[in-house]
């Protein structure tokens, strides 16, 4: 009696692993050419633009993985606040972690800093180099045993994995240091409104805690609303940086097929 209830938990078990990667299977996340652009906003006042371009699959070292694009700007004229940063990053097809990542932020009128890191998962080990004023300021091997995300990467785990229905710590790098993200995919519908929609969104809500700083410093608490279709197209989050909570919000889209679903 034990051995059968035994084999039917293996059973259960093997049935759940099975529906979650099959409802993963159904999503279409990554499309070649999609472009997504949010404006970051604090207590009303536009500070600037985040925007992430799906450019293609490519051949990375005689593997098939997926480039994209992000770049990050903000407006002129808004005191205490002047970025310009560009990341490209290079990931597995299944969007779960990263293999490649090469960042530029505008230091000056004259510098841009520049990181690079890859992945050599075979080895168990990371590769990162930094350029801070056109000196190099590191250029180590890391021995690390998981696979990882970076920032860019981490934007298309979060829309493949919305609806996974548990609480999971990501290894993540960034600033050149290997830190975790927590997302809580809790799964939970709401109804989202936003500015460049005239109709509330069916959306899927998450929330998690940054472990790390980033640009900006963007750190701590977050939370995101994520449509409720087969694109997960994020539509809204606030997070954390220097000047307080921020709000980004989705402004304008380019993807072949795609309306933002409309809620009941």
């Amino acid at each position: 009696m034990k051995n059968l209830k035994f084999l039917v938990l293996i059973a259960i078990f093997f049935a759940f692993i099975s529906s979650q990667l099959y409802s993963q299977q159904k999503l279409e996340v990554f499309q070649k050419g999609e472009e997504l652009l949010y404006e970051v906003s604090f207590l009303g006042i536009g500070l600037g633009t985040v925007k992430v371009v799906s450019k293609d699959e490519v051949d990375l070292n005689g593997k098939k993985v997926y480039n994209a694009y992000c770049e990050m700007k903000s407006y002129s004229g808004i005191p205490f606040v002047e970025l310009h940063a560009f990341f490209d990053s290079w990931f597995d097809k299944s969007l779960s972690f990263t293999y490649k990542f090469v960042g530029n932020n505008k230091a000056d009128a004259n510098n841009w800093d520049y990181q690079k890191v890859e992945a050599d998962y075979p080895n168990k080990k990371i590769y990162i180099e930094e350029w801070k004023y056109k000196q190099q300021t590191m250029n180590k091997w890391v021995d690390f045993d998981k696979r990882l995300n970076d920032g860019a990467s981490l934007f298309f785990f979060a829309r493949q994995f919305t609806d996974f229905g548990k609480t999971i710590k990501v290894p993540t790098i960034i600033n050149n240091q290997l830190e975790s993200t927590t997302l809580n995919f809790s799964g939970k519908r709401e109804k989202t409104e936003i500015s460049a929609v005239k109709y509330p969104i069916k959306t899927i809500y998450f929330d998690g805690k940054a472990d790390w700083e980033a640009i900006y410093g963007l750190t701590g608490r977050f939370k995101g609303w994520f449509s409720d279709d087969n694109a997960r197209v994020p539509i809204k989050a606030e997070m954390n940086v220097y000047v307080g909570s921020v709000k980004i919000e989705l402004i304008k889209w380019t993807r072949s097929g795609w309306t933002p679903p409309r809620a009941d």
